[in-house]
């Protein structure tokens, strides 16, 4: 799942543009590697400033055939530094590459538990671990708190398909198998294995060939006809500009990443035969020219057993997702708040933030830092709210305190619903 550069980091990058520049002394060791290949950085405040607290940052999906790096496009915000705002704020910081670029949910988790352990031997034991991530760190992030509540003491899981992996992958394929029926032979060549002519240009190629497509009057009922048959999401104030948005990200994701996905999972993990697709003015059509592909059950049984949520919480998740997220449906907050309520975990352990906009991981400053703050709050930590004073709003302080206070009773009356 890729995140546009302003979606990109805007979980934590709100949280920079809120506070303003850091101003506490900020120390970045030099960059390590660790056995996986991954690499990490640790950056701490001044140690009369620590709270003994570590924050780790799981960063967003790369594309595959980038270079391993830390991105550091995910790192900063104009003049505003992460490590140094965390800093500012008391906590430690760490945050690492992976060891792969493309899909890298299960490295990431690999890498992260072990960064962990780096911190501790490098700057010794912390008294709280907290986990934040985004996009494809938000599903790394709700994995480790779900299954390492000894090593994570609560996380933020922002914009990520938490829900079901089976059905992000599906919204990815779905969309590039319709949208050969509706504009056929505009992206020449198989829908799940395109030229890796079209593979290495394809911002090019959607700019001079596709972009135009979507733009030409000809074809306005086939692209309604397709966003409606795909479920893309769309700002219907800027619907055109919208719409090219999320054609650009759901092909993205099937002619740029797909091969690696498969090789990743040891197989095609996208089939639709069997899948009946409505929307449009001839479904029965639609319905018998489609392209049609079967997945590998290896793929399969891989998402199924490292890929999948349980919604079982020991430790508190906040999520924080927008209700038109184009990239990673907002469908995924739904779903993982039924497993929640099966698992009995929702309301004691999960909070989740339902954002009523257009895009991905597109969160306002305030959105942010409160999300971050109420998991302090769920953790225990609710000590650290005054630091967040001057980043929220006098009501949305009085909010976490209130939480806070119910929760030191066992009568908290927070009820956000998907």
């Amino acid at each position: 799942m890729r995140i546009r550069a302003v979606g990109v980091t805007c979980f934590l990058f709100c949280l920079a543009s809120a506070a303003g520049l850091a101003t506490a002394a900020s120390t970045c060791g030099p960059d390590g590697v660790q056995a996986s290949g991954s690499i990490y950085r640790i950056c701490t405040p001044a140690p009369e400033d620590f709270n003994n607290r570590l924050v780790i940052w799981a960063h967003g999906f790369q594309d595959a055939g980038t270079p391993v790096g830390i991105p550091e496009d995910q790192l900063g915000f104009d003049d505003v530094s992460l490590p140094e705002l965390f800093n500012d704020l008391g906590f430690g910081f760490a945050t690492n590459s992976y060891s792969k670029t493309g899909l890298a949910v299960r490295q990431g988790m690999e890498d992260i538990l072990d960064l962990v352990a780096i911190y501790a031997r490098e700057q010794g034991v912390p008294d709280r671990v907290y986990l934040v991530g985004a996009s494809e760190g938000g599903i790394i992030t709700a994995l480790l708190v779900e299954g390492h509540p000894g090593v994570f003491d609560a996380g933020v899981a922002a914009c990520g398909p938490i829900g079901d992996f089976h059905y992000q992958l599906r919204y990815f394929g779905d969309a590039r198998a319709t949208f050969q029926y509706f504009f056929p032979e505009l992206i020449p060549g198989d829908p799940f294995a395109p030229p890796d002519e079209i593979v290495s240009s394809w911002r090019e190629y959607f700019e001079a060939m596709v972009r135009p497509a979507l733009r030409d009057p000809e074809n306005a009922r086939a692209l309604a006809e397709w966003v409606t048959v795909a479920k893309l999401p769309f700002d219907p104030d800027n619907w055109q500009e919208t719409v090219e948005q999320s054609a650009y990200d759901v092909l993205r994701y099937s002619i740029v990443n797909l091969d690696d996905a498969a090789r990743t999972l040891g197989g095609f993990p996208f089939g639709n035969y069997g899948r009946w697709y409505r929307g449009s003015s001839d479904d029965l059509q639609l319905n018998l020219l489609v392209p049609r592909v079967a997945a590998d059950q290896p793929a399969l049984d891989e998402i199924a057993d490292h890929y999948t949520t349980s919604g079982d919480l020991e430790a508190p998740l906040m999520t924080l997702h927008t209700r038109a997220d184009q990239q990673v449906p907002y469908l995924h907050e739904t779903l993982y708040t039924l497993k929640n309520l099966r698992s009995g975990s929702f309301i004691s352990k999960r909070l989740n933030f339902a954002i009523n906009r257009y895009g991905h991981c597109n969160f306002t400053e305030g959105e942010a830092v409160f999300a971050f703050a109420m998991m302090l709050v769920y953790a225990g930590d609710a000590e650290l709210l005054p630091g967040f004073a001057d980043l929220l709003t006098t009501e949305k302080m009085a909010e976490l305190e209130a939480a806070a206070a119910g929760l030191r009773t066992g009568q908290s009356r927070l009820r956000r619903l998907p």
